[in-house]
């Protein structure tokens, strides 16, 4: 069992940097593998990344807590992970400022973060770093399904619709964009249209559980 209060104190004198990233990724480690605990995990992994300065272990982990924050149904939790990712994010970017991964990654962040429970400035903020990418390319297909996915979280349906519409011509088995698109059109009163879009999605994911859930919602609809 490792010793956490003796690897949270090893750092001593010389290369400290150096000592402190190897501790704080040994501790991300013992709660990944150990206890596999997410939060601490995701904590000591940004730690380790910040000083050790890296794009790709700053990428890595702000992608990993932004996969995770998307489900969190616990609004302190939901915000304390997305102040992580941004943080992450931002310093990638730093790094790389014409990485636009990492610019439709941060807008991802404002979007399923403090976005989806309510702040309307926070999802704002998202579509303006999204927007940022789309002015360059317009066919960069993640910034324009997130795009979508913002003008849905913040009742803007049918510019979610139309930003949806072109992910689904480029992309016809893209289903996180066809679900959006279906919610879209439910939210937007177009029941046809929104049953629809529910199976076609339905035949795509081809799962028991899923199906019934489509299901629930289009009986919901009829």
């Amino acid at each position: 069992m490792i010793n956490l209060s003796k690897l949270e104190n090893s750092v001593t004198r010389g290369d400290v940097n150096s000592q402190s990233v190897t501790a704080n990724t040994q501790l991300a480690n013992f709660w990944k593998d150990s206890v596999k605990s997410f939060e601490p995990y995701a904590y000591y992994l940004s730690e380790a990344a910040k000083l050790e300065k890296s794009e790709k272990n700053l990428t890595f982990a702000a992608q990993l807590i932004l996969n995770n924050l998307r489900a969190e149904p616990d609004e302190a939790k939901l915000n304390w992970k997305t102040a992580q990712a941004i943080a992450l994010f931002e310093k990638a970017i730093e790094l790389n400022p014409d990485n636009d991964d990492l610019k439709v990654g941060l807008g991802s962040c404002y979007i399923f973060g403090k976005g989806r429970v309510g702040g309307p400035e926070e999802t704002m903020k998202g579509i303006q770093q999204l927007l940022s990418v789309i002015r360059k390319d317009s066919n960069n297909m993640k910034a324009q399904m997130m795009l979508g996915v913002g003008g849905y979280v913040s009742g803007q349906y049918d510019k979610a619709i139309e930003r949806l519409q072109k992910v689904i011509k480029v992309q016809p088995d893209n289903i996180e964009a066809i679900a959006f698109l279906a919610d879209a059109y439910a939210a937007k009163g177009d029941k046809a249209e929104a049953i629809k879009w529910y199976t076609i999605s339905k035949r795509l994911v081809n799962d028991s559980h899923y199906s019934q859930e489509v299901d629930e919602r289009i009986k919901g609809l009829q």
